[in-house]
């Protein structure tokens, strides 16, 4: 990696994360018979600076370790509970107090997950949710813990009658009334926000033929317009989290947070799990930390800075289901990694993403799983960065600024009186700017990333009468 890079990658951290990112944290699931002691993985989890993670139950001897670790943990009431939390307020405030309340504050318990995915619970738990987080909520009010301590529910996205555009994003017919408007007034009234579990492995696997690897791993692609609102997306997964934005808003819910509660790649599945292997694993985990850690929002929600949870901590032995159910974990039991990514804005400064030659699919377009948002092919096989400006004129600055400077690019084409000065927008000097410095460092992968301000084209830019140069 050459200097000026890494002093730009530096620059990055700096000026975009400090003051709008994201975070990270990681799911602590134990369905296997060979994982380390909970003490263990507290240092483990320390260790590699992780400091949020999510339970999915209240077991005693993972709360006992996590106390005084400053780690903050979400637990979860499990879907076979959620009867009994809906019809008795004496069991929530039971449950509440065993589990929850014996525990904070030396645990630091941030949220409780009432039920997992119900919508798809095979057991029709769906229409005990709401009543279920609300007696939760209650029994929090009871022990004066409901301002710490947030609850929702996750979703998955099946949860959605349509997802592409993401603008058109709409949550499924009959869940509207009896779920989602109460549950959404609910995480509005208390200040709460929606649980997502999102999964572009899924999407990807099922639809090789016309989604790229690239779109679904966060690497360069030329992106997918939404033909509704222009906006072009460069990652299945922000496409999927902004159906789920999109969703809210259709139902005037558009002030309610987003939390990503799981989201993953497997490093290995069965012969017809497509794009499962370490390699995606590494590249879609390792690209989204640093597209969560580096700041930004989605296209639709640019200030939206996000928290994810990784899934999973570790390789679980005993999970049933294809080959991949056992292997999303970012660890082996034995507490070796089993790729090597960084989960800090300080493992970031050496952190670069390696394709693998034989990693595929380069020729698909970015395409959305049914259709539109055409892709138009370069003709030359040219490529230019170009400045995305959904990010916003600080970052836009920020990064022009660097560029510039430190950068080495090309910008006297765009100072007042030169050929490139017109038009005078930030948009229009940054995306020269960018380009110069893309092409100067000969287009290589991550020259044209700018903490998500700029992104790569396939046709010449178009800018006034300026001409973007395609070498130096």
């Amino acid at each position: 990696m050459e200097h000026s890079f890494v002093c730009f990658f530096l620059l990055l951290i700096s000026v975009f994360t400090l003051a709008d990112s994201g975070s990270i944290g990681v799911n602590y699931g134990r369905i296997a018979n060979n994982l380390p002691s909970a003490s263990k993985v507290m240092d483990l989890l320390k260790s590699q600076g992780l400091n949020r993670v999510k339970v999915y139950d209240t077991d005693p001897a993972v709360l006992h370790a996590l106390s005084g670790s400053g780690i903050k943990v979400t637990v979860d009431l499990p879907n076979e509970q959620l009867f009994a939390a809906a019809k008795s307020t004496s069991f929530a405030n039971s449950w509440v107090q065993r589990n929850v309340a014996a525990y904070y504050p030396h645990t630091e318990i941030e949220a409780i997950a009432v039920g997992n995915e119900v919508f798809v619970d095979p057991h029709n738990t769906t229409k005990f949710i709401v009543p279920a987080m609300k007696n939760i909520h209650q029994a929090l009010v009871k022990f004066n813990l409901h301002s710490e301590i947030k609850v929702s529910s996750p979703i998955a996205l099946s949860a959605l009658q349509n997802s592409y555009p993401s603008s058109a994003g709409s949550f499924r017919p009959e869940l509207v009334e009896p779920v989602f408007k109460p549950m959404l007034n609910f995480l509005r009234q208390t200040g709460s926000f929606l649980m997502v579990n999102a999964y572009p492995f899924f999407a990807y696997e099922s639809n090789t033929d016309v989604i790229s690897l690239d779109y679904a791993l966060f690497r360069e692609n030329p992106g997918v317009v939404d033909p509704a609102n222009g906006l072009r997306y460069f990652s299945l997964f922000d496409a999927q989290i902004d159906a789920v934005f999109a969703a809210m808003s259709a139902l005037k819910y558009d002030d309610i947070k987003l939390v990503v509660t799981e989201t993953g790649w497997p490093s290995k599945g069965d012969e017809n799990e497509n794009g499962a292997s370490i390699q995606n694993a590494a590249a879609y985990n390792g690209n989204l930390v640093r597209r969560i850690l580096t700041g930004g929002g989605t296209p639709l929600r640019p200030k939206a800075d996000l928290t994810v949870y990784l899934f999973a901590l570790f390789n679980e032995n005993n999970k049933f289901g294809p080959t991949s159910e056992r292997n999303y974990g970012l660890f082996y039991p034995n507490e070796e990694k089993v790729y090597d990514i960084p989960f800090t804005v300080e493992g970031l400064k050496n952190y670069r993403d390696n394709p693998s030659p034989v990693a595929g699919n380069q020729h698909r377009a970015a395409a959305p799983v049914n259709g539109g948002g055409s892709v138009s092919k370069s003709t030359t096989g040219n490529t230019w960065c170009v400045a995305n400006g959904e990010v916003g004129k600080e970052k836009l600055q920020a990064a022009l600024d660097y560029a510039c400077g430190e950068g080495g690019a090309d910008c006297h084409p765009i100072q007042r009186g030169s050929t490139c000065y017109d038009p005078n927008t930030i948009e229009a000097h940054a995306s020269f700017a960018f380009n110069s410095y893309y092409q100067k460092l000969g287009r290589r992968m991550g020259t044209c990333y700018f903490g998500g301000a700029a992104y790569v084209v396939t046709q010449p830019p178009k800018y006034g009468k300026c001409e973007f140069p395609t070498g130096y």
